[in-house]
């Protein structure tokens, strides 16, 4: 690649095989009690430098250590994926299951049992009927191509009312390489990764330990600063998996910058996606946070806002109610200025200088209306920003967990 400033990121439609080299499915084997596709796989033709971020949930399923345990890593070429089952709290047969569906994928697609990652996403404590894993793997094989990655973004759905997937392309001159991504998530959705499981491909060459950074760095600016309900899952991941099949090496630091900016736009698209879909939301919420004195400092400002249950509420009922929002800052242990510190509603200034500006109510109530609803605030004390993703709490939200049984 050539400097950043002549490569160009732009967005394209796509997923997990959008990139050369990768195929993808999804079949229905019977796990959800809906009937609808609950098992997908992702295959590369080329063992991929791989790398991934995972729950701090300290209650965690057996699929995600066994991840871990595997990451980074530069001979990753298959993720199998199951919904309608967490297999999470399952014991001893819980450890036992996510061996065996990474067996099963390795010899239904002829590869190292190592060189498999598995994810699962369900009802926790349930054992995984792994029977039904091995009988439908032979259907899902056949259906993988390079037009499957919708059929696996649906297959990992759960409580999801639609797939989420994205993609961009990065080119410099006569060459180029794209990452595209897909997601599940909607519920139990909170900061430090949460019942969100998420694929990242591409067809980029760049070593593990460099991938490994990125995708860290990438995770605490977008994943980490997204919540919806405050829950942490027992399951949520996020693998990154790069073949270099474009034939584009990232390995000057010009070149890992744009790396990292365009899997920065994939993974926030992806929040995006997410937070307008939380369970029984009617808008998706974006906090802009800038004026911090760290990275750091504005990250926990901005999740501060997005975790705010009271804010959240004032949201649902398009109100106005700043206080909720400068409340959450405050607490929030973030450094700011009394004088210069300032909130903006909707692109509406309601607060400054520790006190009200004056704002037409009814206008801003209106514009609260809309499918998407900004929150800007400057700490006005430095440079450094930061993005969150959220939602508003609805009724309907209380209704669907009330009743959640996959």
């Amino acid at each position: 690649m050539n400097k950043p400033s002549q490569a160009k990121i732009k967005i394209i439609d796509g997923g997990v095989t959008s990139a050369c080299g990768f195929i993808a499915g999804g079949v229905k084997a019977g796990i959800k009690v809906t009937k609808k596709t609950d098992l997908a796989l992702l295959y590369s033709e080329k063992p991929c430098t791989a790398a991934g971020a995972f729950t701090t949930n300290a209650i965690r399923a057996s699929s995600v250590d066994w991840c871990e345990n595997r990451l980074p890593s530069k001979t990753i070429q298959a993720i199998l994926v199951n919904s309608g089952c967490a297999n999470a709290c399952t014991g001893d047969q819980g450890v036992k299951d996510s061996s065996m569906m990474a067996l099963l994928a390795s010899k239904t697609v002829d590869i190292d049992h190592d060189s498999v990652l598995i994810a699962s996403t369900g009802v926790i404590g349930k054992a995984l009927p792994i029977d039904k894993v091995e009988k439908a793997l032979p259907k899902l094989k056949k259906g993988l191509s390079a037009d499957g990655g919708t059929a696996f973004a649906t297959a990992i759905m759960t409580t999801d009312l639609v797939k989420k997937e994205s993609a961009v392309k990065v080119s410099s001159g006569k060459v180029s390489y794209t990452i595209g991504g897909c997601c599940k998530g909607s519920g139990m959705i909170h900061p430090n990764m949460a019942t969100m499981l998420a694929f990242v491909t591409t067809d980029a060459a760049i070593t593990p330990s460099n991938l490994d950074k990125i995708v860290k760095r990438t995770v605490n600016r977008t994943f980490n600063n997204l919540t919806v309900d405050g829950d942490t899952s027992t399951n949520d991941m996020i693998h990154v998996l790069a073949n270099g099949m474009s034939g584009v090496k990232v390995t000057t630091a010009a070149d890992l910058a744009v790396f990292e900016e365009a899997l920065f736009t994939v993974c926030n698209d992806l929040c995006k996606k997410i937070a307008a879909d939380g369970e029984g939301a009617t808008k998706r919420v974006e906090i802009n946070v800038c004026g911090a004195a760290t990275e750091n400092d504005a990250r926990k400002a901005a999740k501060s806002v997005a975790n705010s249950n009271l804010t959240k509420c004032a949201l649902f009922g398009n109100d106005p109610n700043w206080g909720r929002i400068a409340c959450a800052v405050g607490y929030s242990g973030a450094k700011f200025s009394n004088e210069k510190m300032n909130i903006n509603l909707c692109g509406v200034p309601v607060f400054q200088n520790l006190q009200p500006v004056a704002f037409d109510a009814i206008k801003l109530h209106k514009l609260m209306k809309e499918k998407i609803v900004s929150i800007d605030i400057d700490l006005g004390v430095g440079k450094a920003k930061a993005i969150a993703h959220t939602c508003d709490f609805s009724y309907d939200y209380v209704k669907i967990n009330a009743d959640y049984h996959t």
